[in-house]
């Protein structure tokens, strides 16, 4: 496949797992939110607030609302890191791991649909 045509496949892919996260039940998240999601549960940790932020290249209060809002879904917590009480840690759910799932589920099938000429179409009316 030539690197045009990939990348306007992964933007339809892309495009088709927005469309099925928005259309079902749950809470949205932003994509900052999304990121700050992604980043815990895929990269290896321990993640602070302070080390995200670094890493998403955006302020310590945005990761802080940001996992306020994971919080209030159960999809991430904080608790102090026991080595350095100045530290705080985002710890993993089960919830979180059930979402990642979940997500891992509408990006194969939306990928699936990109894949199958008219289903794309199809599943959005």
């Amino acid at each position: 496949m030539a690197t045009g045509n990939n990348h306007e496949h992964l933007v339809r892919v892309l495009q088709e797992t927005i469309i099925a996260l928005v259309r079902r039940d749950g809470a949205d998240l932003s994509s900052r939110q999304l990121g700050v999601m992604l980043t815990s549960y895929l990269t290896d940790g321990p993640h602070t607030v302070r080390g995200l932020a670094l890493k998403l290249n955006v302020s310590k209060p945005a990761i802080t609302r940001a996992l306020d809002r994971l919080g209030e879904l159960d999809l991430a917590r904080r608790k102090p890191d026991p080595s350095d009480r100045r530290s705080v840690l985002v710890q993993r759910t089960p919830k979180g791991n059930a979402f990642m799932r979940d997500l891992r589920n509408t990006i194969v099938a939306a990928e699936n649909r990109v894949n199958e000429p008219g289903k794309a179409e199809a599943a959005r009316k």
